[in-house]
């Protein structure tokens, strides 16, 4: 393990990526990267280049992903993993981890999330503020769980599919990928075309 961090993206996300980092007390320095060049600093911590210079400092650091959209995050992550750069994963300290827990490199899990025993999350995802992912669980690569998401038992959710704020999904239900699920949407049934679905329950738009 290096003991400093670097990571991509110091805007909204980014920020609270690194609060994690820095509340977790594993690297004694912490700095971003940004390709707003009008940023210099941020949250107190200096944005010293840009992403596109992200394999320059492989050997130093360890890199994360903190950016929001699942897209950019994927390749950016792809790149990393790639050439070998040494990426962590980001758990805040309150959040709460059950047993025969996996989690994938380049995964954040924030503040006051609940992931239950026997889950698997994959790489790059995001689990948001305050939500709860339950037991048995499979999050795929580069999916995002946005705050307030609430999962029940045995659900899985495809890769780069994206829950929106406040979202609930049903035990025993599939979410295939590429699908957004909307605001306050409830998903009581497998979904198996990806798109856009919102209402309650979801419905196709």
């Amino acid at each position: 393990m290096k003991n400093k961090i670097l990571i991509i993206g110091a805007s909204g996300h980014g920020k609270v990526v690194a609060d994690i980092a820095i509340k977790m007390k594993k690297w004694e320095s912490v700095a971003f990267l940004d390709d707003n060049r009008s940023i210099k600093i941020s949250m107190g911590i200096e944005v010293i280049g840009t992403s596109d210079k992200d394999i320059d400092y492989v050997d130093d650091y360890e890199i994360f992903v903190g950016i929001g959209n699942n897209a950019i995050r994927k390749n950016l992550h792809e790149k990393l993993e790639t050439v070998g750069a040494s990426i962590p994963v980001l758990i805040h300290p309150n959040a709460v981890i059950g047993e025969q827990v996996e989690i994938g490199i380049g995964t954040a899990v924030m503040a006051g999330a609940v992931v239950n025993c026997c889950t698997k999350i994959g790489r790059g995802c995001i689990i948001n503020t305050g939500s709860t992912v339950d037991h048995d669980n499979n999050i795929e690569d580069f999916a995002h769980v946005s705050p307030g998401v609430h999962i029940a038992g045995a659900v899985k959710v495809g890769r780069g599919s994206w829950l929106g704020i406040g979202s609930i999904v049903s035990n025993n239900v599939n979410i295939c990928g590429g699908c957004k699920i909307g605001a306050g949407a409830v998903v009581i049934k497998d979904i198996t075309e990806p798109g856009v679905y919102v209402g309650a329950p979801v419905r196709r738009v």
